[in-house]
């Protein structure tokens, strides 16, 4: 067993370390390996999407973390890669969709390189990848995904919208306006939408609570268990912003 080192936090985002083990998410059970992105399965949002023609061609999955929505696409006949910046998230990931029976690439990679991935891509998803970069490192990351993609290339891009309710435990620095979106993008993506949308979490009411009364540093208000939305199996459900773009 990997024995866990310290605490994954907003003072810490020391992804590999969560994904390998050597880190507990704050505020969760120690030894449960809790991850609050990964629900086991695709995100419903990006399952829809796909269903709706939303991907084609050859696929990104730009910090594809576990895999799932790369596993998804792959299964429905795409041509998939999927890249991250944690070597035990991709070694995870491809194991998963052996696991699956799924034909999918997975490489790391840092994105504001995208080195040695390939070229060509037709559609890219970046599945909650954005907010997780400085303002410098997401138009580095723009200009790689630009080098990587084709002409005309799609890009689907999700991130945490300025809407995320009280007592959620996400730091008010990753919220990401429509202003940043424009700032960092426009050089080498039009915008052609941004809609509101929501991505299902592995918190309850009742987990984020429990962290509040814990005193889980990244948990600065209560709760808000009326602006809480949930999903039908009780999961927190945390509003994001869907960008939808054309390489220039």
């Amino acid at each position: 067993m990997v024995q866990e080192e310290r605490t994954f936090s907003q003072a810490d985002y020391d992804f590999d370390a969560l994904y390998a083990g050597r880190a507990t998410f704050e505020g969760s059970e120690p030894g449960t390996g809790f991850i609050p992105w990964d629900i086991g399965e695709p995100q419903p949002v990006v399952v829809e999407l796909a269903r709706a023609g939303g991907f084609r061609g050859k696929v990104l999955d730009a910090g594809c973390g576990l895999g799932e929505n790369a596993i998804m696409l792959a299964a429905a006949g795409l041509d998939v890669t999927g890249v991250d910046g944690s070597p035990s998230a991709i070694e995870q990931a491809a194991r998963r969709a052996a696991e699956h029976g799924v034909q999918a690439s997975f490489k790391v990679a840092d994105a504001t390189e995208l080195r040695d991935i390939g070229t060509g891509f037709a559609t890219v998803l970046d599945s909650g990848l954005y907010h997780c970069l400085n303002g410098e490192q997401r138009s580095a990351y723009a200009a790689a995904l630009h080098r990587v993609s084709r002409p005309g290339a799609t890009l689907h891009l999700f991130c945490f919208a300025e809407s995320v309710p009280a007592g959620t435990p996400i730091a008010q620095e990753v919220l990401v306006s429509a202003n940043d979106l424009h700032t960092h993008l426009d050089r080498h993506w039009e915008i052609e939408a941004i809609t509101e949308t929501a991505f299902a979490t592995g918190f309850t009411r009742e987990l984020l609570t429990a962290m509040w009364e814990a005193g889980a540093p990244d948990v600065v208000a209560a709760p808000d268990q009326d602006g809480l939305r949930v999903d039908e199996r009780g999961r927190v459900l945390t509003p994001m912003s869907h960008v939808r773009a054309r390489r220039r």
